[in-house]
């Protein structure tokens, strides 16, 4: 079966490398480089560097949308095109000239949009998952085909679930390239939207309790980072938390203003707190 694959991030790179052999995607489609880091210097994204391991062709269009990048998935003739985790909509006419997959970690309808991992472990979900279903022009409204589900452990952060979900995701979009099943429509009573973070998202709330405050860290550990506002009005990183024995927040693992992760104990020491 020819595939052509649209993804971006670290979770689409996941996804990609268990793809079976026998569907593994002649093109990968994905964003430009950005400026990152401190020197905002130009990076690939993720799946960039997964890809190239597979040896499997890479194609970064300005738009996925433009004429150019539609006559160049075109141009490889596929038999279905998957989307995962890419950050861009994909619009029409490209939406109705191929039938796109889309792999999505929740359980649809609950979590459509673009951060379903983060804000069901910030919700405070028992369990999460991954459908795949054919992208329409709905926000993650489209039919299901296949469902499974994961749990959320209690100490769960995006950096051990992810990587979980991924597995799932490949396992259930395998299937699905092999089984072709049907499709069911979701259930709009059941909706829920996982907004992008933002930086509201990632400042620690003092008014809310305790273990919310844990499971926005958990949430957005490694990769975003959750963040507590301090009184000269730049942010100290807050990568490790839980709730102590007397119920309060208990910082564990920090990030200090342009330093490196310590422990919250030798921070004190560091700012002579005791």
């Amino acid at each position: 079966m020819r595939v052509v694959y649209l993804g971006t991030s670290a979770f689409a790179g996941g996804v990609l490398r268990d793809i079976d052999p026998a569907h593994r995607p002649g093109l990968v489609v994905t964003r430009p480089d950005r400026p990152a880091g401190r020197g905002r210097k130009l990076t690939p994204p993720p799946i960039v560097a997964t890809a190239s391991e597979l040896g499997i062709e890479v194609f970064q269009p300005a738009g996925v949308n433009d004429d150019e990048a539609r006559a160049r998935i075109a141009d490889a003739q596929p038999d279905v095109v998957v989307v995962c985790a890419f950050g861009a909509l994909i619009k029409e006419p490209l939406l109705g000239e191929h039938e796109i997959l889309n792999v999505h970690p929740s359980l649809l309808p609950r979590w459509r949009g673009a951060a379903p991992v983060e804000r069901a472990i910030m919700a405070g979900d028992a369990e999460t998952g991954v459908s795949i279903m054919r992208l329409t022009a709905g926000l993650d409204s489209g039919p299901v085909a296949l469902m499974a589900r994961e749990p959320i452990h209690p100490d769960d952060t995006y950096g051990t679930l992810a990587p979980r979900l991924q597995k799932l995701g490949a396992r259930l979009l395998n299937r699905a390239l092999d089984e072709r099943p049907p499709f069911t429509e979701q259930d709009e009573a059941g909706v829920t939207y996982a907004e992008k973070i933002g930086p509201a998202d990632r400042t620690l709330d003092p008014a809310a309790t305790p273990e919310e405050q844990v499971r926005v860290v958990r949430a957005l550990s490694p990769h975003i980072g959750a963040r507590l506002a301090l009184d000269d009005g730049s942010f100290l990183g807050v990568r490790a938390a839980r709730v102590g024995h007397d119920g309060a927040l208990e910082l564990l693992e920090v990030q200090p203003p342009g330093g490196r992760p310590m422990s919250y104990a030798d921070y004190r020491r560091g700012h002579g707190a005791s």
